[in-house]
């Protein structure tokens, strides 16, 4: 039977749900990326890189920061470098580069733990990268998600308690979590971060609900709630 969770594995056309995902990982001598209708979202875990589009754009990147591409790149290490790169098949994200991550997450999350959205959804229900934080000492109340979730260990160390067996969380470790898979996981001294990925969200603008729309307001009224004078593509 195969397990329901999967580390340090590159694994393609998975979640058919939500289109096609794969997970790359590149390490010392960088990496090539060629596929076109592809968004990937990429994070550094170690060493210094030059992240090259192919519309010529050039960008170095330090340990802890993450970007999101919807073109062919290049990565050429800066000497020895680690890190992922999850690509959503049919998908067109917004380039961003960010980071390098906080401590600790800005939203609540559960039993302690906090969370922040790197790269949050273009769209309602657009896949969404997200940073983990889990205090020393903590264990998640158990618990399921309805899509995938493929993340990266990148500081601290605990365990995932997964159907009666324990897997030893580390830094460095990637790891693929299927969907609808009762998981939940516990610290001990140390704290813990992660970054992960999910392919899918319920939470994101509209084209009748963002800021811009909401706050233009006519005689009293949010143009939100003017179908009349909203724009047609």
């Amino acid at each position: 039977m195969k397990e329901k969770i999967e580390f340090n594995q590159i694994s393609a056309g998975l979640n058919q749900k939500f289109g096609e995902t794969s997970f790359i990982s590149w390490q010392e001598s960088g990496f090539n990326f060629e596929k076109t209708a592809v968004t990937c979202f990429g994070f550094v875990y170690q060493g210094k890189i030059r992240l090259i589009t192919e519309s010529g754009r050039e960008f170095n990147l330090d340990p802890g920061m993450y970007f999101c591409l919807s073109e062919p790149f290049r990565i050429i290490s800066l000497g020895f470098s680690q890190g992922i790169i999850i690509a959503q098949n049919n998908y067109q994200g917004q380039f961003l580069l960010g980071g390098p991550v906080e401590e600790k997450g800005r939203y609540c999350y559960i039993d302690g733990c906090s969370d922040s959205l790197l790269i949050p959804p273009v769209f309602l229900g657009d896949p969404c990268f997200n940073m983990l934080y889990f205090p020393a000492k903590i264990t998640q109340t158990l618990h399921t998600h309805p899509s995938l979730r493929a993340g990266l260990i990148i500081k601290g160390t605990g365990v995932c308690e997964l159907e009666q067996k324990e897997y030893e969380l580390k830094p460095g470790l990637f790891f693929l979590l299927y969907p609808e898979v009762l998981h939940g996981f516990r610290t001990t001294e140390s704290e813990m971060q992660l970054v992960v990925f999910h392919p899918d969200s319920d939470f994101g603008p509209t084209n009748t609900n963002h800021p811009m729309i909401n706050r233009t307001i006519v005689n009293g009224i949010p143009a939100s709630a003017i179908e009349k004078i909203q724009t047609r593509f």
